[in-house]
């Protein structure tokens, strides 16, 4: 016989570097891993998790918190490639706001809540805003902040957990004389959410925190996990970070991964405080940086690297790379937006020639506005392209729609859903609507009447006159009673029927309601094998961005350019990255330099463009700002330097190009010496 064969390497720890091994094989308390961009932040996480799972922690005693359900989706199943694939599927994963929605829904009584209560997303949530907001308005007798700007200082409110009036003063000062208003507002969306069993976004963390930090249910939910493991930490708020020390208060180890330098979410109330100080949250913590970059080139780094060492407090970290050469990153100073256009169009069309796909390129951007000239000229050159940061699909009116039965489905008291889906029936408008949902007991706040959905069942049109709108609300009532009488019914048999209840109105509401037909019959595949709480839920709190999500990844050989906003395009990398206002005032934004905090997120912005390119990085800062709007430029014009981010110093890390606009290369005519005079002959044509 030969000699024993030593064992080789667990799977899930080949290819992984000696800081990167180090942060899987911890088990030394708290445990922060500082993953600079590119460093391979996601492979660490999931070998440290298939890890624990081989060494026999059960999965159901793992907690593993993303940003989105399709992250936690694509890291249970990277984990189940390094180790056993139906372990995997049971480790507890899930966003902040579903991993709430679970608890708040298995201890609903302890906390005081309904088992039916409803999830408000945020249109709905922007809805029941205006309806509170509008006699508050009236009685000011003056401006009074629009609708979107009330629900912003609420949630700011909220989820930094200052008050309302340091809140305005701080952020939104132009609201400076409408504090009372808001209190006033405040106060009564919360009481309405109350009385009708609705929970929003905040309620959701709002309610784990308190749970986690109660005398006695604290303990239980503390001792539900073994370990914790927290994706994109940065990007936490004050809330989520209370829920995660009181989560881990006992032995619970809790591993967190993120990246102070893309710390760009303050708007969202995420604050870099929760990363920078770990240590001090999570005593006797541990933090190892990855600083080896498989993404970039040496070039782009050195940049990213010089721009990042101007934050005024951060991690210490110096990103870099063991691939050798690479051209050193464009800045491209154009006269003015137009020429700034027509230099990214030239560009993207020369890699597309040299060999790099459409795909393989990105224009970024930090507004959404900034892209406008850059689309047109991408239109007249025939350059296919699609645009991040558009409507969410769930906002699409007639899948909302739908999800207004559905709520109405599992609580009959969600005022706001039969708003919406009584409005569906041809003839019925708002106050046909308020008349049928007070006949029907829905605004009932001490739930001993009958249950509204009941009653609309057994009579829909509850004495409204119209053939019409009779005929829709029977519809309507039919398809609600087949989901209701077995309730036990797979969600995507519920969508089904009710899909087929909702076809004549979305016939006679919507343009084009085939392909709105289309999507409702995506959603229902979608739902095949779920209940239908579970669904609502999932598709309340992580929609999918578009109905392409709703499928597999497309097959077709289509090349398309990427158009994105540097907020939009965090966690994404390109071969080519096209930059573009690389001009103060426009990046940074002038809205976001009143401060040194908000200059520095400004700042980590900027980094997080510059580290998303893999070979090359072009940067374009226009001299010259036309006044108007895509559709008609004018002569007025403003001058802007580039952006401070790219001061003189680094100038030895960028090839400088000046871009010359089509009119400068024109001679003028005083420059050109005077001939005989042109005979045009024209008389040989006929």
């Amino acid at each position: 016989m030969g000699p024993d064969l030593a064992p080789g390497p667990p799977k899930w720890a080949t290819g992984l570097n000696p800081v990167q091994l180090s942060a899987v094989d911890h088990d030394g308390g708290p445990l922060l891993i500082a993953a600079g961009a590119g460093t391979g932040k996601t492979r660490t996480l999931v070998s440290r998790l298939a890890r624990l799972l081989d060494e026999g922690v059960a999965p159901e005693r793992i907690l593993l918190v993303t940003f989105s359900r399709r992250a936690a989706a694509e890291l249970v199943r990277r984990v189940g490639h390094v180790t056993d694939p139906t372990v995997a599927r049971r480790v507890e994963a899930g966003t902040f706001h579903s991993v709430a929605h679970r608890v708040l829904r298995r201890y609903h009584e302890p906390l005081g809540l309904a088992g039916g209560f409803s999830v408000l997303d945020q249109a709905d949530s922007r809805d029941l805003f205006s309806l509170v907001r509008t006699p508050v308005a009236e009685k000011a007798r003056r401006r009074f902040p629009k609708t979107e700007t009330v629900a912003a200082v609420y949630s700011r409110v909220v989820s930094s957990q200052v008050g309302v009036e340091e809140t305005v003063l701080k952020s939104f000062p132009w609201c400076g004389d409408d504090i009372d208003g808001l209190r006033e507002i405040f106060s009564e969306y919360t009481d309405k959410k109350r009385r009708q069993q609705l929970l929003d976004f905040e309620d959701l963390l709002l309610y784990w925190r308190a749970a986690v930090m109660d005398s006695v249910l604290g303990p239980v939910l503390a001792a539900s996990f073994d370990h914790v493991l927290v994706d994109e930490y940065q990007d936490t708020s004050i809330v989520q970070s209370d829920i995660l020390r009181a989560m881990t208060r006992s032995d619970t180890a809790i591993t967190v991964v993120g990246d102070d330098a893309q710390s760009i979410y303050s708007f969202r109330s995420a604050t870099v405080r929760n990363i920078l100080d770990f240590s001090e949250q999570f005593p006797a913590a541990t933090t190892i940086t990855l600083e080896q970059n498989y993404r970039s080139t040496t070039p782009i780094l050195d940049l990213a690297n010089a721009v990042n060492a101007g934050t005024g407090e951060a991690l210490p970290k110096r990103l870099w790379t063991e691939e050798e050469g690479g051209a050193r990153p464009v800045l491209a100073t154009c006269p003015d937006q137009q020429s700034q256009a027509e230099a990214v169009c030239a560009t993207v069309l020369e890699h597309f020639e040299a060999g790099v796909p459409l795909r393989e390129q990105v224009v970024l951007f930090r507004t959404s506005h900034h892209s406008d000239l850059v689309e047109v000229e991408l239109g007249r050159h025939g350059i296919p392209f699609v645009k991040f940061g558009g409507l969410r699909y769930l906002e699409a009116s007639h899948v909302r729609d739908l999800l207004s039965a559905l709520r109405v489905l599992g609580n009959p008291w969600d005022e706001l859903a039969w708003m919406r889906l009584l409005q569906l029936a041809e003839g019925v408008g708002p106050s046909s609507a308020n008349q049928l949902i007070e006949s029907l007991g829905v605004r009932s706040p001490t739930r001993d009447g009958p249950d509204p959905l009941a009653a609309f069942c057994a009579d829909p049109s509850s004495g409204l006159g119209g053939r019409r709108s009779h005929q829709d609300l029977e519809g309507l009532a039919a398809g609600l009673q087949a989901c209701r009488v077995v309730p036990e019914l797979p969600a995507g048999t519920q969508v089904e029927l009710l899909r087929q209840a909702l076809e004549p109105m979305i016939r006679q509401h919507y343009d084009h309601p085939d392909s709105r037909l289309a999507d409702l019959d995506a959603l229902a595949l979608l739902a095949s094998d779920v209940g239908r709480d579970k669904f609502v839920a999932d598709l309340t709190l992580d929609p999918p961005s578009s109905t392409g999500d709703l499928a597999a990844k497309p097959t077709l050989d289509d090349d398309w350019l990427t158009l994105s906003t540097v907020h939009s395009a965090k966690g994404g990398e390109w071969g080519v990255v096209h930059l573009i206002h690389a001009a103060d005032g426009a990046f940074p934004s002038d809205l976001a330099t009143g401060d040194d905090k908000g200059i520095d997120e400004e700042r980590r912005l900027f980094y997080v463009a510059l580290t998303r390119a893999r070979s090359h990085l072009h940067i374009y800062a226009p001299l010259r700002y036309h006044h108007g709007d895509a559709a008609g430029w004018s002569d007025a014009h403003s001058y802007a330097q580039r952006t401070r981010f790219l001061p003189p110093t680094v100038n030895h890390l960028l090839d400088l190009r000046a871009i010359r606009s089509a009119a400068d290369d024109l001679a003028p005519p005083a420059a050109v010496p005077v001939t005989r005079a042109v005979d045009i002959k024209l008389s040989d044509l006929w």
